[in-house]
């Protein structure tokens, strides 16, 4: 098993962490699961630490990442709200990809095809929400894709987190 790395999750709810794992060679990020493909959640440092240690895996890092749902979820649902920051939304981004394809069981994530490529390359370039960015600030249709992605994956979060129809 490659190394782990504990990544926070907070919302107003809960704080929960999962364990993150990078792709082997070209292989994509994945969130640990368990036999039957569920996510890995804990609600407390010290059961994840056993976890770990139970199955001989190395979790690195004293500290972990956080990831603020709520924040992401605000910006999903007001469209009037001003701005969050690019990290945000890229961390946010990342994760629910990693989560869609970690998971064994569900529904995954809406196709994406050109137009979340140029969103994605926007905001890991930092102009996506920068008005003077000009062509480097995300368009209308682009700011729209990016809301329907999260939206999506936030509910697979739910899911993942509690079970069928909890969105």
């Amino acid at each position: 098993m490659a190394d782990c790395y504990p990544y926070r999750i907070t919302t107003h709810r809960e704080d929960l962490t999962v364990i993150w794992q990078p792709g082997e060679d070209d292989g994509p990020d994945a969130l640990a699961v368990d036999d039957h493909g569920r996510l890995l959640v804990f609600e407390d440092r010290e059961t994840l630490q056993e976890y770990c240690a139970r199955n001989g895996w190395k979790l690195v890092g004293e500290s972990e990442a956080t990831l603020d749902l709520d924040v992401v979820r605000e910006w999903v649902e007001h469209s009037d709200l001003g701005p969050v920051t690019a990290g945000l939304l890229l961390d946010a981004w990342n994760f629910i990809e990693d989560l869609s394809h970690s998971l064994k069981t569900g529904p995954s994530l809406p196709s994406q095809g050109p137009i979340h490529d140029s969103a994605y390359e926007k905001i890991f370039r930092g102009d996506a929400l920068v008005p003077a960015a000009a062509a480097g600030a995300w368009t209308d249709e682009e700011t729209a894709a990016v809301r329907e992605l999260l939206r999506a994956g936030l509910s697979l979060w739910e899911r993942a987190v509690r079970g069928p129809g909890t969105d």
